[in-house]
């Protein structure tokens, strides 16, 4: 069993965490996830109040007695979102682990300190990993090129960020993008990382709320159908190749193009509509990473978290054992 500051900080069996993913971290998916030694987040956006989440929360709780945590995303919206309320809830309820994204979450910290909830803040660059422990995070989880959503304007793959990130701050560090299996996870470990992230591998999960055809096209996709778009406005995201993101890329690349060019097509409520909830692959923007290329299969949450483990021992006693021994 691999014991990191991770596992020691959050009272989890194993160093894998599943993110907050919108539309997808639904209360059976995080207690699933918790239940099977990993650490799962409620994503907070999802729920329109307080009492919404506080609900949801609840709804975890009936399934599971491991730790979990709530994920609240800070990021600009065209209808505005409760943070402060969201965060009342997760001190209320006393839930003891958050995961923040997006925008700072230096408005937020002195109250979840107040109630000693642990923060992790997510990164795609060094220089935000400081100032973050500089502000008083507990860990950092920094997104690697390779991963789904935003992964920031530096294009910095995993193997550089990662080890860049470990050699700035002294916190733990989560190694987020291209984390799919028990092989990541030993690379990231000997990186200096105390644990991954895995968002897109969880969305390949019976767990998962979300249509069969999204995960199937999980699988057979391979690691070169994905997207980049909105470059050109620099809030770049990573999505699943299909009809509508293709056609998004074609619109972006007249650079004096605008987000009113592309509102409509980019929205996330048609993309959870006709993609995660309707089936349609071609029906909306869906976020999905590279590591998609090492999906092949849509197990129980028990059975992945237990497949990863069991791979990242044998990559260390057998693989790696008789490499050193060679040398």
């Amino acid at each position: 069993m691999i014991k990191t500051r991770l596992t020691e900080m959050f009272g989890v069996q194993h160093p894998i965490v599943m993110g907050g993913m919108t539309g997808v971290g639904y209360p059976d998916l995080v207690a699933a996830v918790a239940n099977a030694g990993a650490l799962g987040f409620l994503t907070a956006h999802m729920f329109d109040s307080a009492e919404a989440l506080a609900e949801a929360i609840g709804r975890v709780r009936d399934q599971t007695d491991k730790p979990f945590g709530v994920n609240m995303t800070i990021l600009p919206s065209i209808n505005p979102i409760p943070y402060d309320e969201y965060r009342r809830a997760i001190c209320e309820t006393g839930v003891k682990i958050v995961e923040t994204a997006g925008r700072s979450p230096e408005p937020h910290l002195p109250d979840f300190k107040a109630a000693g909830v642990k923060v992790i803040h997510k990164c795609t660059s060094v220089r935000h990993a400081v100032t973050a422990e500089r502000l008083g995070v507990d860990v950092i989880s920094i997104d690697g090129f390779e991963c789904a959503g935003h992964p920031g304007e530096d294009d910095v793959t995993i193997m550089v960020l990662l080890p860049a990130t470990v050699d700035a701050v002294k916190i733990p560090v989560i190694a987020s993008g291209g984390m799919a299996d028990g092989r990541s996870l030993i690379a990231a470990l000997s990186l200096g990382a105390d644990g991954v992230n895995m968002g897109t591998r969880f969305l390949a999960t019976q767990e998962a709320a979300i249509h069969e055809n999204v995960k199937r096209q999980i699988v057979e996709n391979s690691e070169r159908d994905t997207v980049l778009i909105n470059r050109t406005l620099r809030n770049t995201s990573r999505v699943a190749r299909n009809a509508i993101s293709e056609q998004v890329a074609d619109i972006q690349r007249d650079a004096t193009k605008t987000f009113d060019d592309v509102k409509e097509l980019v929205a996330g409520a048609r993309g959870r509509a006709n993609v995660l909830q309707g089936g349609d692959i071609d029906g909306g923007i869906w976020t999905v990473g590279q590591s998609q290329g090492l999906i092949h299969d849509i197990p129980t949450c028990k059975e992945l978290v237990a497949n990863i483990a069991a791979q990242a021992e044998s990559v260390m006693s057998d693989r790696l054992a008789k490499i050193f021994t060679l040398a």
